[in-house]
């Protein structure tokens, strides 16, 4: 036998009036986003302009159509009832952009201060690579240990003589 709910213990809580207007935060500010663009459009101004002047033609000219009188307190109506919806929507599209362009700076500083690590982290291989081949050993040095530790016979020692003079006497301009 199924129990019964005690009399005793609260049942879960107060019933708000809110509650069953659960909406999707999302999805109401892409609706909002959608109408504040529509709002700032140049066709949204030509259809509420032809509108309004249809409605004030038909108003001073229909007679049978009166059913707004020169006044127009009722196209005021309509205007005023437009513009108390419209302002808090174009102001929520505005928040969702402004959170969004929050985020894309976020990642933007992040990318950034990574880029910074990177490019700091090759100027320290370039500094350690310039470092270690400032210790190398280069060409010249070699041949120079080389011909140093490699004992002259008599026949090179004359052939070097000879292209020294050779090369003295091409770079010297008075001969």
């Amino acid at each position: 036998m199924a129990e019964k709910p005690r009399l005793d213990t609260p049942s879960g809580g107060p019933r708000r009036f809110t509650g069953f207007l659960r909406l999707n935060p999302d999805s109401v500010g892409a609706f909002a986003e959608g109408i504040a663009r529509f709002l700032g459009t140049g066709r949204f101004l030509a259809v509420q302009t032809i509108i309004v002047i249809v409605w004030i033609t038909l108003n001073v000219v229909a007679v049978n159509l009166r059913w707004d009188p020169y006044p127009f307190i009722l196209l005021n109506l309509a205007f005023s009832t437009q513009a108390a919806y419209a302002a808090p929507l174009i102001l929520l599209a505005q928040n969702r952009q402004a959170d969004r362009d929050r985020v894309q700076a976020e990642e933007d500083r992040a990318r950034a201060a990574s880029t910074r690590a990177d490019t700091e982290y090759l100027a320290r291989e370039l500094a350690s690579l310039r470092v270690a081949v400032g210790e190398l050993a280069t060409r010249d040095f070699i041949r120079g240990e080389l011909n140093r530790l490699v004992p002259d016979d008599g026949e090179d020692r004359d052939r070097k003589k000879k292209d020294k003079k050779r090369r003295e006497a091409s770079t010297d301009p008075v001969a």
